[in-house]
């Protein structure tokens, strides 16, 4: 029974200030979508892929023995590492002053993804523009593919595809629909929690519930709630009050 009152006294208190609710949520997401879309800043992503491949043997044909695709795939991990180091980045650093990036910061912004047994990995960066983050990738991945022979004296990495130097793509950030769905969520959650709130620090008792559950005492009478109009004197139809004119 308890609980039954305690579920219904919730779902009141979320009832009576619905209102205030819908107003928060509706802020919220309004004011996270014109930010995302007004205010911040578009990043464009640009991405070449790489494979590490075995070099040919001396009939020229590639050598696809499982030992060898496997050697291929754990190297992948070494590369990972290799390609974020300063002798990479150092010299795109070096031989590419216009970029306006030091080595760290490049570091920072490359992005190493590959896909679980294969022998490709792509390299990623965003930028502003989408042709500058397009020029970056591709100098970095020409830059790993010609220092690679030198650091693990074997030549088995080849650039399978460039970023596309004249593709328009759609900015990556910022995505408005995925912020405005994060802003629903965490204004209503906010908003719910306001309304607890108010509803903890009122102590006034509304209902006749409210007196026979925390007063545990029985409701005797209830005095119905008088409004400003209902105490205005009513007025005497218009043929009453000239029948009792003349009269006097």
């Amino acid at each position: 029974m308890n609980m039954d009152f305690e579920i219904k006294r919730y779902l009141s208190v979320l009832r009576k200030r619905f209102w205030l609710i819908i107003l928060i949520v509706f802020v919220g997401c309004s004011a996270t979508g014109a930010v995302s879309a007004l205010y911040l800043t578009p990043k464009y992503q640009a991405s070449t892929k790489l494979i590490v491949n075995s070099p040919a043997n001396s009939q020229g044909m590639l050598q696809l023995d499982m030992n060898a695709i496997n050697t291929n795939i754990s190297l992948i991990h070494t590369y990972k590492e290799i390609i974020k180091t300063p002798a990479i980045m150092n010299l795109v650093v070096e031989q590419h002053p216009e970029f306006g990036l030091t080595a760290e910061e490049l570091m920072k912004r490359i992005q190493f993804t590959s896909v679980s047994d294969t022998q490709i990995f792509t390299l990623s960066l965003q930028d502003a523009k989408y042709e500058k983050a397009a020029v970056i990738v591709n100098t970095v991945a020409q830059m790993f593919q010609k220092q690679i022979p030198n650091i693990m004296k074997i030549d088995n990495v080849f650039i399978l595809h460039e970023a596309d130097l004249t593709k328009i793509p759609a900015p990556v950030e910022p995505n408005v629909a995925v912020n405005t769905a994060v802003a629903f969520v965490a204004s209503l959650m906010f908003a719910i929690g306001l309304v607890f709130a108010l509803e903890y620090f009122d102590d006034s008792l509304k209902s006749e519930e409210d007196i026979e559950h925390y007063l545990e005492l029985p409701m005797l009478v209830a005095v119905p709630e008088i409004r400003p109009g209902d105490m205005k004197p009513k007025r005497a139809p218009s043929g009453k009050v000239g029948e009792a004119a003349g009269v006097q």
